[in-house]
């Protein structure tokens, strides 16, 4: 595509280029050769941009000038997701039902569907238009699915959960799996409690691989509109995550966890089980979360506190065998 073409499907303001200029794919600040688009966002890679080898860089519209030509945006990283968007769209494949694929008489599928090889729909499913199901693909009974849902290999949905629209899972997710849930006995031995209730996913959730959302006892498991989770994370039964939350690579959620809107938990953030994280807090890598998080927060820490007082633990802690020594002294004195 040429340069201005770009600029155009981008609604971003070319500066110091050729209209003309062709471009052939994209890639990083560094690796960029000629023919290709590159972003930055980040400051720090503001040494990079002008040295790039890169046709042009998509930078924010107050970015200082440099010798590349350069498409002014308003969030680069954004700009950058749909300018790879021009340039690999998604496979398509053709409505259909092949013939290894076992579907339920009872099952409702919608139109322009594509049920891949080996997928299972038991009784009384009922999936929307332009659902595509690849290979291995197992939805068991009761389950409704709405329009425009991708499933890769060997995602499972189990009996009587409810997925929304514009829902991706990715390969090995398994949505409605058992909740970890059991009682002890006066023996000391462990009697499984049932879980009947249904996983709710809301419209345009995206589950990445080898992820597994559990049902509940009672109630439902509910992940709210624009949830996106990473691989390798585990939601607890009866747990609800807000809208447009983060749940980055190996979270996991404890049973009735309650998750607020726009919250980012990052890599392997453990959550209690009951315990609450307010609207829009972040917790940062590998903290533990044990008691109630404020909304917009920022904590650290296992248990986590608040960011920037566990910046001054993080500070001490190399201190504390001179410290200890120094109290010690102390004390003999």
């Amino acid at each position: 595509m040429k340069l201005s073409q770009i600029a155009h499907a981008l609604n971003a303001r070319l500066d110091n280029g050729s209209p003309d200029t062709e471009i052939t794919g994209l890639n990083g600040i560094e690796q960029a050769g000629p023919g290709e688009l590159t972003f930055i966002s980040n400051p720090k890679y503001a040494t990079a941009a002008r040295s790039t080898k890169a046709a042009a860089v998509i930078v924010g519209e107050d970015f200082p000038a440099i010798p590349t030509a350069m498409l002014r945006a308003k969030n680069p990283y954004l700009t950058f997701a749909r300018a790879l968007e021009l340039f690999h769209q998604p496979l398509r494949y053709e409505p259909g039902v092949h013939p290894t694929a076992v579907v339920h008489a009872s099952a409702r599928i919608g139109a322009n569907a594509h049920i891949g090889p080996y997928v299972v729909i038991d009784e009384h499913v009922e999936i929307g238009a332009n659902a595509v199901l690849l290979a291995h693909v197992v939805i068991y009974r009761g389950v409704k699915i709405g329009h425009n849902v991708f499933a890769h290999a060997h995602a499972v949905v189990r009996e009587d959960c409810r997925i929304g629209n514009n829902v991706l899972l990715h390969n090995g997710v398994v949505i409605g799996a058992d909740g970890f849930g059991f009682a002890k006995t006066a023996e000391g031995r462990w009697h499984k409690i049932p879980q009947p209730a249904p996983v709710v996913i809301e419209d345009d959730v995206e589950v990445q691989a080898n992820s597994c959302i559990d049902r509940a006892s009672v109630g439902e498991t509910r992940i709210g509109r624009g949830v996106k989770v990473d691989n390798l994370v585990q939601v607890g039964h009866g747990s609800r995550v807000g809208e447009d939350a983060l749940l980055c690579a190996q979270v996991g959620l404890g049973g009735s966890s309650e998750i607020g809107n726009k919250v980012i938990l990052t890599g392997q953030v453990g959550v209690v089980g009951h315990c609450k994280v307010g609207e829009g807090a972040i917790v940062t890598p590998q903290s533990g979360v044990a008691h109630d998080i404020a909304a917009g927060a920022l904590v650290s820490g296992a248990p986590a506190v608040d960011h920037k007082l566990w910046l001054k633990y993080s500070a001490i802690l190399p201190r504390l065998p001179e410290i200890a020594r120094a109290v010690r002294a102390k004390e003999k004195e």
